[in-house]
């Protein structure tokens, strides 16, 4: 493929065509506000997140966040960082493996693994781990970066 096609499929995308092993992270704390929210979206009010007696005797041994609040600081790496603004999830293939908590600092990560030529598509490598270090979601993703600036 000519190098004039290859930077056509990425003209006008903000940040450019990332770097294949490029990786951003992001971190942020979890509070019962997020539950809140998430559930008048969503409409789930799951006693996991709301009785903390019912949750302390389960198995996860507290209130949890949903997975939704846990997967969410994916979708602020990828639209604010990497690949940056204009991404969305075109698929995501996640494992949740350890409950989120209330008050847990989560540290959110994307690491580039294939950057198509002809298109601003790329494969990453997602995680999620909590401030113990333990991951918490992993998995991957295909995102498509919309091309922002005029051509």
């Amino acid at each position: 493929m000519s190098e004039a096609k290859t930077a056509d499929g990425w003209a006008g995308v903000l940040k450019g065509r990332p770097a294949v092993g490029a990786f951003a992270e992001r971190s942020r704390r979890t509070t019962m506000k997020d539950i809140v929210a998430f559930s008048e979206i969503t409409g789930d009010y799951n006693p996991l997140h709301y009785d903390r007696d019912l949750a302390e005797q389960s198995v996860f041994g507290k209130l949890i966040v949903q997975g939704g609040v846990t997967s969410g600081i994916l979708n602020a790496l990828v639209a604010e960082d990497l690949p940056g603004p204009g991404t969305v999830f075109l698929s995501v293939e996640w494992k949740f493996v350890k409950a989120v908590g209330i008050d847990e600092l989560i540290t959110g990560r994307v690491e580039i693994k294939d950057v198509r030529p002809d298109k601003p598509i790329c494969k990453i490598e997602t995680s999620v781990r909590n401030e113990a270090g333990d991951i918490c979601l992993s998995g991957t993703a295909t995102v498509y970066t919309v091309p922002l600036k005029k051509k």
